[in-house]
């Protein structure tokens, strides 16, 4: 008999854990009694609106499509309802939404894949690359290695002050020129940085696009999120007047998980001004047949919500976690002297970086192993060790070149805040000790 097994794919052999999510499937391995203050992902823990309360909590009632048990698919393209909360969420923006379509997809996730697939050229080839500004959220990174697409990258860089930079017009516009990139991603309330793309940031970038023909890919999950004194930002605030060309080059991915509070109904979306893009990403959409339809109806909720109720909405959850983010941030300059905290300008997160505190040789995948593995410390009568996420994942570096991600971890202030007030000391202890051992 023949005892050996298939053999799996080289790529699925050398896959690798996210660095958001890494640092709990080692933590899971420990059979003591430390807990995990897990701030390695933004798996926001406050409630849902309550629109979206009211539709979960009674599905089978006399109004609701499920209160017969029976749970059909939707179409590929998602609930109309559905589709039209994405829609009334921007109009409430002050949005001028005519001409604008969109999709339901399973979480922010697939409408990455889906859009990725549209914009860039054949897998394997280094044609039709998408463009990032480093440091970039991870899963572009990963979900265009999943699929063979190449990714190319403009860096920002941390100053000593908190301060994330983007680079020049001329840095960008060479790497254009260098690389021809099909399609640009920004994310004007950025993960991971908490860096907030200004209207006039974001029409200098829309700019470029129009001059050498690139699609526009905005990561509009935070949308609303921003503790500055500057306006709104967003593509869809962008004018033909601002930037003659923008139309039919503007996708959005929208979801469900951070501003609405309901990251494990997987609900997300693009919406587009190109109905070409639009028809054929539904199109490389169904054969994984439609979107969970309990969650679609939850969120359909809001296309009934009032511009004035959602801007309410909107403050409350700014003002929480502008307060949130600001005390935290200080609280870590206190425990940690001359740890560089950057700015919560904007999400959800900030990035923490030890680089002018840290010994030689320090490396910050290392260190949250030691945290993740072993380290733990008393805070308030609790074993608890600290969990967040390495920067290096999120950053492009050439053969040889310093990763500035080795010396940074970035933070999601998600947790309830009297587990947040223990973050600061507990960061601080892990740090101090991974320090004396080495």
């Amino acid at each position: 008999m023949n005892n050996e097994k298939p053999r799996m794919s080289e790529h699925f052999l050398n896959m690798k854990p996210s660095s958001i999510r890494k640092g709990q499937i080692k933590f899971d391995e420990r059979t003591d009694d430390a807990k995990a203050l897990n701030l390695a992902i933004g798996n926001v823990s406050l409630p849902m609106h309550p629109a979206m309360q009211e539709r979960m909590n009674n599905l089978n009632s006399e109004n609701s499509p499920f209160k017969d048990g029976v749970v059909k698919y939707s179409s590929t393209a998602g609930f109309d309802e559905t589709r039209q909360a994405f829609l009334n969420i921007l109009k409430s923006s002050g949005f001028n939404i005519e001409g604008l379509g969109a999709q339901v997809t399973s979480g922010g996730s697939q409408a990455m894949l889906l859009t990725l697939l549209g914009v860039c050229g054949p897998a394997g080839t280094s044609e039709d690359p998408l463009l990032l500004i480093d440091a970039a959220y991870t899963n572009y990174v990963s979900i265009a290695k999943a699929i063979g697409r190449k990714t190319v990258s403009v860096r920002r860089h941390l100053d000593s002050e908190g301060k994330f930079s983007l680079p020049n017009e001329e840095e960008i516009e060479s790497t254009i020129k260098e690389h021809k990139p099909n399609a640009l991603v920004v994310i004007p309330y950025d993960n991971p940085t908490g860096h907030f793309y200004t209207h006039e940031s974001l029409v200098g970038l829309a700019k470029l696009c129009v001059k050498y023909n690139l699609w526009i890919i905005s990561d509009e999950a935070y949308r609303e999120l921003h503790y500055t004194e500057h306006d709104i930002s967003s593509v869809w605030a962008i004018t033909e007047e601002e930037v003659p060309g923008i139309s039919g080059q503007r996708i959005s991915i929208e979801t469900a998980s951070k501003v609405w509070n309901a990251c494990g109904l997987r609900i997300g979306g693009i919406v587009t001004d190109n109905k070409e893009f639009l028809t054929q990403h539904i199109a490389a959409a169904t054969p994984f047949l439609c979107t969970n339809v309990i969650g679609q109806y939850i969120f359909g909720a809001l296309a009934h919500e009032s511009a004035e109720d959602l801007q309410k909405w909107y403050g409350q959850v700014r003002n929480y976690y502008k307060g949130i983010m600001t005390k935290a941030t200080a609280e870590i300059k206190t425990a940690l002297p001359g740890a560089i905290v950057s700015s919560p300008d904007a999400a959800i997160y900030s990035v923490i970086d030890v680089r002018e505190i840290a010994k030689p040789g320090f490396d910050m995948d290392k260190f949250l192993d030691f945290c993740a593995e072993t380290f733990k410390t008393d805070i308030d009568g609790e074993e608890m060790t600290p969990i967040v996420a390495p920067m290096a994942g999120f950053y492009n570096v050439a053969p040889g070149e310093v990763n500035p991600g080795i010396t940074q971890a970035r933070i999601a202030y998600v947790d309830k805040p009297e587990v947040l007030d223990k973050f600061a000391g507990l960061f601080a202890k892990a740090f101090n000790a991974f320090e004396e051992q080495r």
